[in-house]
Order: C-alpha cells, then sequence, then structure tokens
C-alpha cells in the first residue's frame, strides 16, 4: 500500500505517531511533542485517528461537543470540531467506544482522507495520534502520513511489536525508513541500543525482502523519554508534561525530540 497523499497539494507534513502494542504512552506523546512543536512555531494540529478507544481528550482535559465522528457521520462541519488545546496547538477528537470504526469500510477511508485533506493547508505538521497495533484501520491511517514515528518502549513485548509494525510498513506500504522514539528509558543510550538492536533485525529479516533490497530501511532515532514519575504525575493531573513540569528530565526528552523532526 502505498500513501495516499502523493497527489494531495498540502502545505502540512503529516506524521502519523504509532506502536506495535498500547500502554507505550504514545497518545502522551503526541500531545506533549504537539505542544513542543508548537513552542518552536509551528502551526500543529493532533488529530485522534484512534477511532476505537480514543483518549486524547482523557490526557488534554477536554470536553468535546463535537467530535470526528459528528465529521465522518455529516452531523457537523469540520471547522467546528477543531479545538484549541492546552500547549498551543489544535486537537480534532474522536469519540471512544464506537465499534463502527472497529474495521475499515470504503466510507470511513474515504472521508477520513478528505478530513485530513482539508485540513493540511492550515496547518505545518499534522500529527496523527493512530491506534495501536497492525489493524487495517491502523494501517490505512498511517498510509495517509508522510512520515511514521513509532513509539516502543524497552519492554520485549513492545519491542517485538514495534518490530512486527515496521515489517508491515517496510513490505505493505513499501516504506524505506520510519523514524523511532523510545519512551520510559532506564539509562542513558538505551534508545541507542534499541534502535541498534531493531535496525539489525530488520537489515537481516525484512530489507532482504523488499523490492529493492539495496536500499537499505532505516530506522531514524529522533530521541529516548527516561522513566520519569512527573510522567505519571502530569497524567494524574490531565496537563500537558510540558506545561505542568518543563525542566523534568522527560520534558526535555520530548523537547529534544520535537528539534529532531525539525531538523
Amino acid at each position: 500500500m502505498s500513501s495516499d497523499r502523493e497527489s494531495t497539494p498540502a502545505q502540512a507534513r503529516v506524521l502519523a505517531v504509532t506502536s506495535g502494542k498500547g500502554g507505550v504512552g504514545k497518545t502522551f506523546v503526541s500531545a506533549n511533542l504537539a505542544a513542543a512543536l508548537a513552542q518552536r512555531g509551528e502551526r500543529v494540529l493532533v488529530l485522534d485517528a484512534d477511532l476505537g478507544l480514543a483518549n486524547l481528550d482523557v490526557v488534554l482535559s477536554l470536553t468535546p461537543k463535537l467530535t470526528l465522528h459528528d465529521v465522518l457521520t455529516g452531523k457537523a462541519p469540520l471547522e467546528q470540531a477543531v479545538l484549541p488545546a492546552p500547549g498551543g496547538f489544535s486537537v480534532l477528537l474522536a469519540g471512544s467506544g464506537l465499534v463502527e470504526y472497529s474495521r475499515l469500510t470504503p466510507e470511513v477511508s474515504e472521508k477520513l482522507q478528505e478530513v485530513i485533506r482539508q485540513l493540511a493547508p492550515r496547518f505545518d505538521r499534522i500529527l496523527l495520534d493512530t491506534g495501536a497495533g497492525i489493524s487495517d484501520v491502523v494501517l490505512y491511517t498511517i498510509s495517509l502520513a508522510d512520515e511514521v514515528l513509532v513509539v516502543a518502549t524497552p519492554e520485549p513485548t513492545s519491542l517485538t511489536d514495534a518490530y512486527a509494525t515496521i515489517k508491515v510498513l517496510a513490505t505493505q506500504q513499501r516504506r524505506r525508513g520510519v523514524r523511532l522514539l523510545v519512551n520510559q528509558t532506564t539509562r542513558q543510550g538505551e534508545g541507542r541500543a534499541i534502535r541498534g538492536q531493531l535496525q539489525q533485525v530488520v537489515d537481516r529479516y525484512v530489507t532482504p525482502h523488499l523490492e529493492d533490497a539495496a536500499r537499505p530501511f532505516r530506522l531514524e532515532l529522533i530521541g529516548e523519554i527516561p522513566n520519569d514519575p512527573a510522567v505519571r504525575e502530569a497524567v494524574q493531573k490531565r496537563r500537558l508534561l510540558l506545561e505542568l513540569l518543563p525542566g523534568c528530565p522527560a520534558a526535555q526528552g520530548v523537547a529534544a525530540a520535537a528539534e529532531k523532526l525539525q531538523a
């Protein structure tokens, strides 16, 4: 599956933030990365593309009257569903527990693509906070993005699932690289070590089976976020870490990742 964005005359760079498994802090990363990019002068929108199990509203302590569901069903215009969020960026929130989005239909796929097409000229960057795993809904959402950021933790199960996601993106979507952010690290340099391990496995088991095996699939580490009690405090208070405790190690890790994204 190739990107559907190739023919889209858009200004925004669309970055899909995804993960192989849940519970790795993907939505936390999306929200705080958006705040860090906004601090660096970008017009940013986060679209909650986890259509069945959305929780960006909880992370940001927002109670939307209108959601992406209302836009997709034609109950509300797109403009009314885009909200300002803490941190200086915009959000398009999704309704949670909507069983109709557990599988991809042509109608949903077309409407989601149209939503992104309409939003793109208004922003510098759109972050798609996808669901976890490799369902058809998640993979289609990722296919709409210019770039992919895989969030993983040092846990073996997270790394196994991250590799599975990377393999599918390389073989099915013919991507030649993704970005990696390692969350909840316990020692300095752990992110680099994990990136190296994943790259070795990809080089051995994925690259030889690609159409152009001479072009290596590249994993780019954009940062690591240390395990930090400040994160739990921010989540419990439903506040952005970059606003609540901007000087803590985890917030500094997010800020460094944003800088790397802009490089």
